[in-house]
């Protein structure tokens, strides 16, 4: 019981934990950017066509993200930077797309903005491809 209510934690649990939060947020985003990458055609379409870019450049820029940068965290490759394209498309799906609507509608775009912050100030722990290379 007293491990249960402690403050304290080993590096290995941080590790363990920070492994775990770039799993499920990698993993979980790159089935988002798969079907748009792979239905690309009628995406484009229907897409929002952000600060005038075009349909095709937003969805593109989105697939980028939502892909590729994704499957950097998963792997822990280049993990704070790449942290920064997914902040910004979350941004851009909870202010724009749902109107700042945290609890409702942009709920998961609110869920993976907080774990995409917390990646870019923590960084992918020592589990990763950034953590055996030092950096």
């Amino acid at each position: 019981m007293g491990k249960l209510t402690s403050t304290s934690y080993t590096t290995g649990a941080f590790n363990a934990g920070m492994l775990m939060l770039r799993l499920a947020l990698g993993g979980l985003m790159m089935k988002h950017g798969y079907d748009k990458l792979i239905h690309f055609s009628q995406y484009k379409t229907q897409f929002m066509n952000f600060l005038g870019m075009g349909q095709s450049l937003s969805l593109s820029l989105v697939i980028f993200a939502e892909f590729f940068c994704a499957l950097f965290i998963l792997i822990g490759l280049f993990t704070r930077l790449a942290t920064i394209p997914l902040i910004i498309v979350m941004c851009v799906a909870l202010f724009k797309s749902h109107n700042a609507d945290f609890l409702g509608e942009g709920e998961m775009a609110t869920l993976y903005l907080a774990g995409y912050l917390s990646l870019l100030f923590i960084g992918p722990g020592k589990i990763s491809v950034d953590g055996m290379m030092g950096k």
